[in-house]
């Protein structure tokens, strides 16, 4: 049987980047929020043996390189798995955007093998598969609004932002988040332990403040009404450090985020090191009037919104063949 599912974006709501660890990797601290933007990942098992991935974008890499094989290696062998696993990609989303496409299909592959051979892994085994291959595939298992810490991999739900929309540009531009993290440590000198301090405490503070408000319609600011909880985020200075190396080397995309924010976005990143940038809008009516615009001077504009936990669940788990 095969079994096709959405394989969905992410954008990054703050991105703050500490000090290199002695494994290599660089402290995080982040909040994931997954998309509707998304490709397609079919899962189908026969006869035979071996694991094959096919994809018509000549950018995804059809060999054991791929984050969906290196996925589908460890559960055919976690699930006892009889038979040739075939992986197909139907790819829209952008190669090197930062919109976690390759770590979104790997997971996408994941549960469509577990549907195919009618057999589960359980909670803590998805989430060790994940997270041996790649630090941003765990928060695929989540969904919604989730905090990323450790090195991106160790992920925390949150209570969920409501669906909003936003613009998420697509340039054609490509870039390579080694180099952006190497070019990082040239910019830096000193350990970031302050400012990843800092930013804990901002973000400590806006959930609290949150929960606060939760049911009471009243701002934690004492301001009336409660605003979007988004923008509350905003507010306490949520930014990109990518955007500090990638912009330097890219300047077309600081020029993009420029233009989101002039077509009236309450807020607009970099996501992860990019290429992809995204405006967050007060209304689907704005955005789609901003993409029109966009689009109308030669940008790849899409329209779409945040997911929360429960929708993403809702269309992952939708039964499709």
């Amino acid at each position: 049987m095969a079994i096709s599912v959405p394989s969905f974006a992410k954008i990054n709501l703050g991105l703050r980047i500490g000090a290199l660890r002695p494994d290599g990797f660089h402290e995080l601290l982040t909040v994931y929020q997954t998309i509707a933007l998304h490709d397609f990942v079919r899962v189908s098992v026969g006869r035979g043996a071996g694991i094959e991935i096919r994809c018509k974008d000549p950018r995804v890499p059809c060999d054991s390189s791929n984050t969906c094989y290196k996925v589908a290696e460890r559960a055919v062998e976690a699930l006892q798995v009889r038979g040739r696993v075939v992986i197909e990609i139907d790819k829209r989303l952008p190669v090197q955007g930062g919109l976690g496409g390759a770590s979104g299909n790997a997971v996408a592959a994941l549960m469509a093998l577990e549907r195919a051979v009618k057999k589960q892994l359980t909670g803590p085994e998805r989430l060790r598969i994940s997270a041996e291959v790649g630090s941003d595939l765990p928060l695929f298992l989540i969904g919604g609004t989730i905090l990323g810490v450790g090195r991106g991999e160790q992920v925390y739900p949150l209570s969920d932002l409501p669906s909003t929309p936003c613009v998420v540009l697509l340039p054609e531009t490509a870039v390579s988040t080694p180099k952006a993290f190497a070019d990082w440590d040239q910019l830096t000198s000193s350990p970031s332990s302050d400012k990843m301090l800092k930013s804990s405490r901002e973000i400590s503070a806006w959930l609290a403040a949150a929960e606060t408000s939760r049911g009471s319609g009243v701002s934690a600011k004492g301001g009336g009404r409660a605003e979007s909880p988004l923008l509350d985020l905003v507010r306490t200075g949520i930014e990109n450090d990518f955007e500090k190396v990638v912009f330097p080397k890219h300047p077309e995309l600081r020029e993009v985020k420029l233009v989101l924010e002039r077509s009236g976005a309450q807020y607009a990143s970099l996501s992860g090191s990019g290429s992809a940038v995204y405006g967050v809008f007060s209304s689907r009516e704005n955005a789609a009037r901003a993409a029109k615009n966009l689009t109308a001077h030669g940008a790849r504009a899409r329209v779409t919104a945040t997911l929360t936990r429960r929708q993403y669940w809702n269309k992952l788990l939708a039964i499709s063949s």
